[in-house]
């Protein structure tokens, strides 16, 4: 006992030195975020249920707020800002729409709908002009749209580039983060009663599929959140949401691209909806039963919060935010 206190001891020994700062952006806003990103040091865009979208200038720490008019029943779940004024957003459930501004948000342009009773749009991820949205299966094959101009138009692309789904799999649109673009590669990973990281390549007729032993069976388990610092290094994180303080098989870590999985040594402390890179070395978790921290590669956990959030950004000048359901956005500084 004392040799297992020891090492752990030491394992933790990092976290003791560091502290965490929250600075609440905005509180108590009509509607539950799930789509959060930014632009440089200049402007956040967040967006969310009841049509609700808002975005802060960092200089002058404000916000502008819109209900877009006729969309005050949608449910954006995922934003991607091209600048300061320039955002696109697409909306979970049927109808699903996809609305852009080119003005700060004063005025949306529906560039996207799909009436489609089965139609559920999950994630979408850019690199420069380049994007893609997944949605959930339509007769066996996850949907895929593909935007080569910023989202200004798009392209059924389900048939071209096929993702097959097993039996009751799905993705989750929890945080816009279950999709990632490398290089010529789709990330994908998936829950439902199979949990599985998909790997498309672009270029290539080829789909490679590795079983991801986290927590599934069930329609609420899975993976919800991925994040890979290349091909081969990464995590996924989920869960339960509906056992969301159940820590028992809620996160992975690969270095080979998901050929083989390995648990932490002291894991996140619940479901969590969202994860992210800070530097190769950091990461940070979230989801409605708290946050957490890594300071080794995501090999231990330090809960930092107990506040309910579902979605983590992380600025290209490393600065972090969170948004939830509470309509709550907050900054995080971590003070070494």
């Amino acid at each position: 006992m004392k040799k297992i206190s020891l090492y752990l001891f030491f394992c933790l020994l990092p976290y003791l030195s560091w502290s965490q700062e929250f600075t609440d952006l905005a509180t108590n806003i009509q509607s539950s975020f799930r789509g959060l990103d930014s632009y440089k040091n200049q402007a956040i865009w967040v967006s969310g249920s009841n049509g609700q979208v808002g975005r802060y200038l960092i200089a002058s720490k404000t916000w502008q707020w819109t209900q877009i008019k006729g969309y005050e029943k949608f449910d954006f779940r995922d934003i991607v800002a091209f600048s300061a004024k320039e955002a696109v957003m697409v909306s979970a459930g049927s109808p699903a729409v996809i609305l852009r501004t080119t003005d700060a948000g004063k005025n949306w342009k529906e560039v996207y709908r799909n009436d489609d009773p089965a139609i559920f749009l999950d994630d979408m991820e850019f690199t420069g002009k380049h994007g893609y949205i997944l949605g959930d299966p339509i007769g066996g094959q996850f949907q895929l749209l593909e935007s080569k101009n910023k989202g200004k138009t798009w392209k059924d692309v389900t048939d071209e580039i096929p993702l097959i789904a097993e039996e009751g799999e799905a993705a989750f649109a929890a945080s816009g983060s279950s999709m990632q673009m490398l290089n010529d590669w789709l990330y994908i990973g998936t829950g439902g009663k199979v949990a599985s990281l998909m790997k498309r390549n672009l270029k290539q007729n080829r789909l490679d599929v590795q079983d991801a032993p986290i927590w599934s069976g069930e329609s609420g388990t899975g993976i919800f959140s991925i994040a890979f610092l290349n091909q081969r290094v990464g995590v996924v994180v989920g869960g339960n949401y509906m056992d969301d303080k159940n820590n028992s098989n809620n996160i992975l870590l690969t270095k080979n691209g998901g050929l083989s999985w390995e648990k932490p040594i002291t894991p996140v402390f619940g479901y969590r909806s969202c994860v992210k890179y800070i530097d190769e070395n950091t990461l940070i978790a979230t989801g409605t039963s708290g946050t957490d921290l890594s300071l080794d590669g995501g090999m231990n956990w330090k809960k930092i919060s107990d506040a309910s959030f579902n979605v983590i950004e992380v600025s290209k000048d490393g600065q972090i935010y969170l948004a939830g359901s509470n309509g709550n956005v907050v900054k995080v500084d971590l003070i070494p």
